[in-house]
């Protein structure tokens, strides 16, 4: 189903603080989209479902990074409009998945052919990821990240010495069901949505001070997979456990999991506006 959202009422959602946000790109927006109304995210709430039902909205493009497009995308399931997840933050990778790694002028230009779609993501006990999750000490790098959003200096020395401390002492976590990967577990598992299952990538980190210097550009930055690691396999749905909560981290926010976690792939209850179209999304209808 093709859609265009620059002729259906439609809201934006904004958040200064993300990487790429500016006032420029947000006045571009504007321009091609015609928001009826924008909304400055955290000064403002993410609207409600009952809200975009109410105001008769088709549209919600989100002009964030991946943590608060994931926020407004859990709390719209089951909404008969589309998500349109704009590249406002720094690794953007939703949007990448959706529209490629294009510029936002190249994105703006094509939202008029986008598509409906829907896509799989990994459940958990602490919400939902659309993109990917990160499980173990590694995680712990989440809030040294969130120190530096802040500019809080004395809250970056301090939890980046927790999270090295984390990452060198924590225990490992390890994929017990099914069994695979390294018996004595990793530092960091990375899990994706791939096809209908759940891909599963294992981090270990021999030389502490070389992963030191470099867990802002792997982690911080989330190019995990620029490192070395293990391609453990695709799974239906995937059980890990370590010997103390595991700390995850969603879409590029940090929670707290429990001892042992269970992860499944599931269609996410929500369209999402596409513009360069994959065929592993099934269109909606």
């Amino acid at each position: 189903m093709k859609a265009d959202p620059a002729s259906q009422p439609i809201w934006l959602v904004t958040n200064p603080a993300s990487g790429s946000n500016s006032p420029a790109s947000v006045a571009a927006i504007c321009a091609a989209l015609r928001p009826m109304r924008t909304l400055e995210f955290p000064n403002q709430p993410l609207p409600t479902r009952a809200e975009l039902e109410a105001a008769e909205v088709a549209t919600l493009a989100v002009f964030t990074g991946d943590g608060t497009i994931n926020a407004a995308a859990a709390a719209l399931e089951g909404w008969g409009g589309a998500l349109l997840a704009l590249p406002g933050g720094t690794q953007n990778l939703l949007s990448k998945a959706l529209h490629g790694d294009r510029t936002l002028d190249a994105i703006l230009a094509d939202v008029s052919q986008g598509r409906r779609v829907r896509r799989r993501g990994i459940r958990t006990s602490q919400g939902l990821s659309l993109v990917e999750v990160l499980v173990g000490p590694g995680a712990m790098w989440a809030d040294v990240r969130e120190s530096l959003r802040a500019l809080d200096f004395a809250a970056m020395a301090e939890t980046f010495a927790s999270a090295l401390r984390e990452t060198r002492e924590g225990p490992a976590v390890r994929l017990v069901d099914p069994p695979e990967g390294q018996p004595e577990g990793y530092r960091a598992l990375l899990l994706a949505p791939e096809g209908d299952g759940v891909l599963v990538e294992g981090y270990d980190f021999a030389d502490i001070g070389e992963f030191a210097a470099q867990g802002f550009a792997m982690l911080i930055k989330r190019n995990f997979r620029e490192g070395p690691h293990d391609d453990i396999g695709v799974f239906p749905a995937v059980t890990i456990s370590s010997a103390a909560d595991l700390a995850l981290m969603i879409d590029g926010e940090r929670r707290q999991g429990g001892g042992k976690e269970r992860f499944t792939c599931e269609e996410i209850a929500l369209d999402f506006l596409a513009t360069h179209f994959l065929a592993s999304h099934p269109v909606a209808t």
